[in-house]
């Protein structure tokens, strides 16, 4: 492999592939795969898509918040998390691996969500990039397949051959998820990116309140995204 990739293989603060605990995932994940990168890429976004669970009321505001041992730990975060384990995982695997951003707008959501925002826009949306077979991989493995039935959303697939990203559409023909601005990949997670594009985005305030209300709550929160439903 090139000089080139070792940044995508090796761990960071953040994304820790060599933690233990994401050490021992992957492996497990992997363990009746055949020695072969795809198919193991595979089986690794589908442990991160579906055992972890999608929540956006988390905090968000400091590396340990997205870091790939936490996620394990908590067993739920919202996009950036999800894409921070995969990528984690797939360095563990010997794959090389990055995290991408995007601004998308969100079409399919909750009304509660939306309140909670100020915005249909969410900004620095996270997803994870596998280098296979000579090309950058996109998988998306934010919504969990329970989450997707409640709203309607068929199940994001990935086959490590093609980019795997949000489809346009629900079940129900209505539009769920467009891409307006795409932000580059990293090889590591750009916290402070993604704070300041979030006040510009939500508002300063705004998002100084949700950090002062996780620090009063020792970061617990009281809103439930499970039960809120699809507007």
């Amino acid at each position: 492999m090139s000089p080139q990739f070792q940044k995508y293989l090796s761990p960071t603060a953040i994304i820790d592939s060599d933690h233990n605990m994401v050490i021992d995932y992957a492996m497990a994940a992997v363990k009746n795969a055949a020695d072969d990168p795809i198919e193991k890429a595979v089986k690794l976004y589908y442990a991160v898509r579906d055992a972890i669970w999608y929540d956006p009321y988390l905090p968000f505001y400091r590396p340990e918040h997205y870091r790939a041992s936490n996620v394990l730990k908590k067993g739920r975060a919202f996009c950036v998390g999800k894409a921070t384990l995969l990528c984690a995982l797939g360095r563990a695997c010997g794959i090389p691996s990055r995290v991408g951003f995007a601004d998308v707008r969100n079409h399919l959501a909750t009304k509660q969500l939306l309140e909670f925002l100020g915005s249909d826009l969410f900004v620095f949306h996270g997803f994870t990039e596998f280098y296979l077979k000579g090309k950058w991989r996109k998988a998306t493995p934010a919504f969990n397949i329970q989450l997707c039935k409640k709203h309607k959303v068929i199940p994001l697939e990935f086959d490590g051959c093609s980019d795997s990203i949000f489809h346009p559409y629900n079940i129900d023909k209505k539009q769920f998820m467009e891409y307006v601005a795409d932000h580059g990949t990293y090889a590591d997670i750009p916290v402070d990116k993604i704070i300041a594009a979030w006040k510009a985005t939500y508002g300063r305030d705004r998002v100084n309140q949700w950090i002062e209300r996780f620090e009063a709550s020792d970061g617990a929160t009281r809103r439930d995204f499970e039960t809120e439903e699809a507007i």
